[in-house]
């Protein structure tokens, strides 16, 4: 017959006293002669404030106010931590007593067995001579992968932290190092103060070495990771902070070298950060910075070759938006001077949108722009400012037939002031425009997909007065399907296409009921008399540009494919590029092909040619590999490859990871780049693992 008592409440007036009563459930209860006790047997279990606890018998002593406890024992604690013991006397609370012959399991995977463990007001657990690890343990007493060996760990429940004394650290029970004193986060502490992961590295430029990332925790909302870096050829410094605030947050890393590549101090910093001032108001900004151009690269910081530091305000409402920036752009490549680039670059624009009573969509628009160079050369020293507004009328309509018609006309008005060019002068100009645009969409479904056909065809007028402005910001101008019914193709707003113009495509949407769906684009646009602003290559150069073909693909097998092709009269291909990316249960792949001919206005000197490819497979839930690599075509040769394998089981993560970079510049050489890293899972949140355990041998 099973019982359920109220043992507080039942059996001592100063158990009675506890905030909250105990409940045991048993297959037998009985008071021996005397009174003075309590026996429970057979299936025993008792519930106190979300603790729970099973054995084979309680005998609760009222004289000694002590349960003592015959396993096997169970407890599972309310924040998860589980117990097992031999046998136990513990108060009625659970937090004082001795367990003996137990095993202490924290957040289902760090767990540490030892010969008695000592429970110390509810918040110390005290284990002796202890094992702890997170590897599956044999029960034919084979060594496990990795253990820690210790005289005792002191368990704190609040401050979530173990402490070892006299610990040695076994690899498949082969001891590999001593530390006297030792604490370690327990896995349910997410942030804490200590040694993370270490890395081994080897490269052609920096030799062999070694990486020990240390994480300091500095509060609720801030933290700083301090890593070494030493190696045959430097010692390094790296650093990063993270801040988080009510109203936003700032990231901060960096590093100071001290090498002998260039025999002197080195070092980057890269901060950014974010913040809501009110008002709707988000103010940003972003610092870059670098001692010398080759290294971000040389110590696989970034890959960037231009750096770029920004602060920038906006404000985006529903009816208009403001946003202002402060650039500053410092170059890395080779042969291009950051004097003049321009590095300095302000800009201002406002917009404000309206409903006119009549109809249709009004728009203001006004901006400011200035770049600034370094150098007072004349023509390479120039520097601009320009002041700009502008208003635009809008208006779409759909007749009874389906035809959707929309319009715009409007007028912009520039002024630039130019200085350090003697060449030009301060320039007043002014755009009229207007464009009206036809689209008739034909739809039609079967059984199988739904087809969408939709020609469409614009045409557009615009005239410029005023002085001559030399073209800086539209030099590069791309020609794909978002801008083939577009007023202006240009990327800036020095250069503006001018005189009739028409434009004409056909979008072909195919959406399948068994997921196949395709959309097929094909345009071209014409022109009164060619743009020389456009470059041979843009496609938009003539009085007809060349073909414009894009296309994209999504399969049920989970294919995607998006393509781009610019073409002239006689086939030759102007531009192209490709992307594909596909995923499954164990192989995830993406590649892709970009051509572009050599065009000395967009500062190409040569051909560009070139594969990538991104590969990732799983094995099984141990071994894992991932594969990418850049192949130029042009010089039929790679010019990055890299491999990364990873190993992991249920208590340790291994990555090993191998590239190589074949590009050399003036001051940079061709490098292979060796990584290896060792994690121990469940001394932290994050390295929790979806793995298979290790087998034992039989």
């Amino acid at each position: 017959m099973r019982l359920i008592l109220a043992l507080i409440m039942l059996l001592t007036p100063a158990m009675a006293t506890a905030q909250a009563a105990a409940t045991l459930v048993a297959d037998s209860v009985f008071v021996p002669a005397g009174g003075q006790s309590l026996v429970a047997t057979g299936n025993v279990e008792v519930f106190f404030d979300g603790t729970r606890m099973s054995a084979q018998s309680i005998t609760f002593d009222q004289a000694t106010d002590t349960l003592i406890i015959e396993g096997p024992i169970f407890i599972v604690a309310s924040d998860g931590t589980i117990l097992t013991a031999d046998a136990a006397n513990l108060d009625p609370q659970l937090e004082n007593g001795i367990l003996r012959g137990a095993r202490l399991v924290l957040n289902q995977q760090l767990q540490l067995a030892s010969s008695q463990i000592n429970r110390v007001e509810g918040r110390y657990t005290q284990l002796y001579q202890v094992a702890a690890t997170s590897c599956h343990v044999c029960a034919n007493g084979d060594a496990p992968l990795w253990e820690i060996r210790a005289r005792r760990v002191v368990h704190d429940s609040e401050e979530r932290q173990l402490y070892f004394d006299d610990a040695t650290f076994r690899v498949a029970g082969v001891p590999i190092f001593y530390l006297p004193r030792m604490r370690l986060p327990d896995p349910t502490l997410e942030r804490a103060t200590g040694l993370l992961i270490p890395g081994i590295e080897s490269t052609d430029n920096l030799g062999l070495g070694i990486k020990l990332p240390y994480f300091i925790r500095l509060g609720d909302h801030r933290d700083i990771t301090l890593t070494p870096y030493l190696s045959t050829s430097t010692t390094t410094l790296e650093a990063a902070y993270r801040q988080a605030y009510l109203n936003g947050d700032i990231e901060i890393s960096g590093a100071i070298t001290n090498d002998d590549l260039v025999g002197g101090t080195r070092g980057y910093l890269f901060a950014n950060g974010i913040f809501d001032i009110g008002q709707d108001v988000t103010l940003r900004f972003d610092v870059e910075y670098t001692s010398d151009d080759d290294y971000l690269l040389e110590y696989d910081y970034s890959d960037k070759d231009r750096l770029d530091s920004e602060i920038s305000i906006e404000r985006i409402r529903d009816r208009d938006f403001l946003i202002a920036s402060v650039t500053y752009y410092s170059s890395l490549r080779d042969g291009e001077q950051s004097a003049t680039l321009p590095p300095l670059l302000a800009d201002l624009n406002w917009e404000r949108r309206i409903t006119p009573d009549w109809g249709g969509t009004l728009t203001f628009t006004s901006d400011m722009q200035s770049h600034y160079r370094e150098t007072s050369n004349d023509i390479t020293g120039r520097d601009v400012a320009r002041l700009g507004y502008g208003v635009n009328y809008r208006r779409d309509h759909i007749t009874n037939y389906g035809l959707v018609i929309d319009g715009d006309a409007g007028f912009d008005l520039d002024f630039y002031n130019v200085n350090d060019d003697s060449t030009v002068g301060d320039t007043l100009r002014a755009t009229t425009y207007v464009q009206t645009s036809l689209r008739y969409p034909l739809i039609r479904q079967s059984a199988r997909a739904t087809h969408v056909l939709e020609p469409v065809l614009q045409l557009a007028w615009s005239d410029v007065s005023g002085g001559d402005v030399t073209n800086e910001d539209s030099i590069v101008s791309e020609f794909d399907q978002a801008n083939l019914i577009s007023l202006s193709r240009f990327s800036g707003e020095d250069a503006v296409e001018t005189g009739l113009r028409a434009a004409a495509g056909l979008t072909w949407t195919r959406v399948g009921n068994a997921g196949w769906d395709s959309t097929l684009t094909v345009g071209r646009v014409f022109r009164d008399s060619s743009d020389t602003n456009f470059t041979t290559t843009s496609g938009l150069s003539g009085t007809a540009s060349d073909w414009l073909i894009a296309g994209q693909l999504l399969t049920p097998a989970g294919l995607t494919l998006n393509s781009r092709l610019v073409v002239a009269d006689d086939f030759d291909v102007t531009k192209a590029e490709t992307l594909a990316r596909w995923s499954g249960a164990k192989l995830a792949l993406e590649a892709g092909y970009i051509f572009l001919p050599e065009d000395v206005a967009e500062n190409r000197t040569e051909n560009v040619s070139e594969w990538t490819i991104d590969a990732g497979y799983r094995f099984n839930d141990t071994w894992s590999m991932g594969l990418d690599a850049r192949y130029d075509v042009i010089s039929n040769g790679p010019s990055e490859t890299g491999l990364e394998i990873g190993w992991q089981n249920e208590c340790v993560t291994v990555d090993f990871s191998v590239s190589r970079r074949f590009t050399t510049s003036t001051t940079l050489d061709a490098s292979t780049d060796f990584g290896l890293s060792v994690g121990l899972n469940g001394f932290s949140a994050g390295r929790t693992v979806d793995s298979s355990a290790h087998r034992c041998t039989q």
